[in-house]
This record gives C-alpha cells, structure tokens and sequence, in this order.
C-alpha cells in the first residue's frame, strides 16, 4: 500500500515545530512513524502536511527524572540508569512491539498512539463497507451504537506505569509550555482522548524523584508476545514500610478508552499487610471494575477475567522487588 501525498515539514526545535503546526493546522506530528505511517496508508484521517521530528534533537534526553519525547523504545529499554532507577518503565518499553519497531518507535509516538477498534482498524473498502464508524468521519459507533462516544480502545502501554508512578507530561505550545500529569491527560473517548490542544506538542515526560522509592509491575496480555497490542495491561506501583503498604497504585490499561486508576483499591491497602490474600481480594476487585467491550480480538468477558490473573500477578512481582534486566 501506498502513501498519500503530503508535504513533510523538518524543524529543528521545538519552538519551530510548534510554529509549523501553527502555520499548517491541519497537519500531524510524525515521530517514529510506526503507527501514524500505517495508518495514512489505510487513509485513516491522513492530512496534507506532516511536521517530522526526527531532527529536533533537545527530545532524545533520557535519564529517570526526565524522558523526551523522541527517545525510542530500544533506547529505553537498553537505558542502564532507568533499570537502575525504575525499572518498569525500561521493563515495559520492551515489551511493546516487536525489536524492529522498538527501533524506531518513540516514547511519544506511544504515548499519544491512537485508539484501536475493529471498525476503524480496516482497510478503506471495509470501512465504507459498512458506514463509516465516529472516529472516521461517520455518524454513529458501531461497538456502542449512537452518536456521541467513540468506544476505541486505549492501546498504549507505557501511560499504565507512568500514571502509577505519579509522572507529569510537558506539552509545549504557542502560550509557551505546561505541564499536565499523567493521570489526568487521558479523557475516557477514543476521539476526544487527551488533553493535549491541537497546537501543542508533547515534548517530555517527568517522573518524581520518589518514583524510585516505588516497587513496580507491568503485565500485559497480548495474542502474540512479540507483535501484538495489548489486550489488557495492569500497572502497579507499591510503596512499602516495612511489612505494611505505605502507598500503592493500580492502573487497568487497554481495557477500555483510557487507562483507568484505581484508586480506591489501592488506598484501600494502605497499612496493611501485603498477603497472598489481600493480594486476592485486590485482583478481584479490579475484575469487577473494569469495562471492556467487543471491538478487540478477545471477547470482553475473557479480557474481563484476565484482568483479575494479571494484577495478582503484577502485585506479585512488585512485592517482590519489580522487575529485574535479564
């Protein structure tokens, strides 16, 4: 399959990206270009221009406070001070894709990764097949049918671990920059999906010098271990003293059109003991709060299932240290 046409833009700064989007609004930022790429030649929501960043190179910094926005996902998972510092985040950009595409795909390529679903995830032909879905320029959702909420699941994996781990995002902007964190830039429809203005740019990632302090997990559950998008993914970040839970967070990723934090799960544990059993009755909870519905290769009733299997395991792991480079 072939490219549309479009016009490629090259800024070497953020500040000249920024001022690009300005001058062409109808464009799309391109990084790594391991989703975006694809998904112009299925004509999925192609625009005349496209703004690379490829050589804005102030984005490529990688240490565990700070991330850019450009630092692919094999330099990450190969970054000794993140194994060092937080290990999940290293652990969980290795577990996204395939080695090939972690050589090019980037930390804001995934974080800002469209949302999948069945209708929209086609070739041109299906898609008018059947009417155009919302989040193709139609008139109604073919998973939930009506005319407001686009039900596309959330397919990213590395918000699961940074919104347990408390990070912030930076977005820059023609006002200059802010910040927004983690678990407050996802908006639960798979159109409307994240704070992020139309004139701005994601450009890095921040994470708390107390993310550390945290013992982390992330468990994802895919078809194909080295190809597929996530089915389900649960992130944990636990904080101990002692033999008690000083803090501990639960995000359910992939299951529905954005990563959900669990809160009261999580708070409900604080001061307790970590046993197998509060382990239990935590996985099964989460079970009971999630959502899925059917517009991804497993049934929703499985994924559903699946997620109480997956947090044990993932709190599991982080009571017993989080993960550990091979």
């Amino acid at each position: 399959m072939l490219l549309p046409p479009f016009q490629l833009h090259e800024p070497t700064t953020v500040a000249e990206a920024v001022a690009l989007r300005q001058l062409h609004p109808e464009s799309d930022f391109l990084a790594g270009g391991t989703d975006l790429l694809p998904n112009y030649k299925w004509q999925l929501n192609t625009r005349p221009h496209v703004i690379g960043l490829h050589k804005v190179d102030e984005l490529r910094a990688i240490s565990p406070t700070k991330i850019g926005a450009l630092a692919t996902l094999k330099q990450m998972n190969m970054d000794g001070a993140l194994w060092q510092e937080v290990p999940v985040v290293a652990q969980t950009a290795g577990l996204i894709a395939s080695p090939l595409i972690r050589n090019s795909g980037t930390l804001g390529g995934n974080l800002m990764l469209e949302n999948r679903c069945f209708f929209f995830n086609q070739s041109y032909v299906w898609r008018e097949s059947i009417d155009f879905c919302l989040k193709a320029g139609g008139t109604a959702c073919h998973v939930v049918p009506q005319e407001t909420k686009c039900y596309a699941t959330f397919s990213a994996d590395l918000p699961g671990p940074l919104i347990a781990l408390g990070a912030t995002f930076e977005l820059a902007g023609p006002s200059g920059t802010r910040r927004v964190p983690a678990v407050e830039f996802y908006k639960n429809d798979g159109i409307d999906r994240h704070a992020k203005r139309p004139d701005e740019l994601l450009t890095f990632v921040h994470l708390p010098p107390t993310a550390s302090q945290y013992r982390a997990s992330y468990q994802k559950l895919r078809q194909r271990e080295s190809w597929d998008f996530p089915e389900l993914g649960i992130a944990v970040a636990l904080k101990m003293k002692g033999e008690t839970v000083e803090d501990l967070q639960i995000v359910a990723n992939a299951l529905e059109c954005a990563p959900k934090l669990l809160r009261d799960i999580g708070s409900g544990l604080r001061g307790k003991k970590l046993t197998d059993a509060a382990i239990d009755e935590a996985a099964a909870a989460v079970e009971t709060q999630v959502r899925p519905v059917k517009n991804t290769n497993l049934s929703p009733s499985y994924r559903k299932r699946m997620a109480r299997v997956f947090t044990k395991r993932a709190l599991l792991e982080a009571r017993a240290g989080g993960p550990r480079r091979a």
